[in-house]
């Protein structure tokens, strides 16, 4: 009895400390990652603007061949919607295009179903360096309910990598064509 006693006490004290790290943690998120590509401004938009290049430079939608994805509307407009379904790997949702400033930054919504419930958005602009260099500043940015708020606190590590990665992909993709 004494053990358990003792065990429910170190589960209890988990949860206080849980939700008292809830309380302290903002609910908004923002991270940003960048990378300068080697290819004319003009170029590179065109590329990251189609979110059917996705299969070829993000980890998400290449983290499992079986996934399922429906295009709606036309690539590169506004409206454009992307709806994946993967119950194993990347769950559920979808990603549309809600802001074009042609040439300059895109500004795409993201809503999950599954594994969870969220709706993020994700912003990305392109900025010429030189002729033949561009900067690609991505923003991701969203709002975790408490207590999950909490998990803020890691979205660099969940989430952060990945984006990187994603811009690496991309880079490796337009600089070999």
């Amino acid at each position: 009895m004494g053990i358990l006693l003792i065990i429910l006490e170190v589960i209890a004290g988990i949860i206080v400390i849980f939700l008292l790290l809830a309380l302290i943690v903002k609910k908004d998120f923002a991270l940003e990652k960048q990378i300068t590509i080697n290819k004319p401004k003009s170029e590179v938009f065109n590329y990251l603007k189609l979110i059917k290049n996705q299969e070829k430079y993000s980890v998400w939608v290449m983290k499992d061949p079986n996934i399922k994805i429906v295009y709606t509307g036309t690539d590169g407009a506004v409206g454009f919607t992307s709806s994946w379904t993967n119950d194993k790997n990347v769950g559920i949702g979808a990603q549309e295009i809600i802001k074009l400033n042609e040439g300059k930054s895109m500004d795409v919504e993201i809503r999950f179903k599954k594994p969870f419930e969220a709706t993020n958005y994700a912003h990305t602009a392109v900025t010429s360096l030189a002729d033949a260099q561009t900067k690609v500043s991505m923003t991701f940015t969203g709002n975790q309910k408490f207590p999950m708020n909490v998990m803020n606190l890691m979205m660099d590590k969940l989430v952060g990598k990945d984006m990187q990665q994603n811009l690496v992909n991309m880079k490796n993709n337009l600089e070999n064509q």
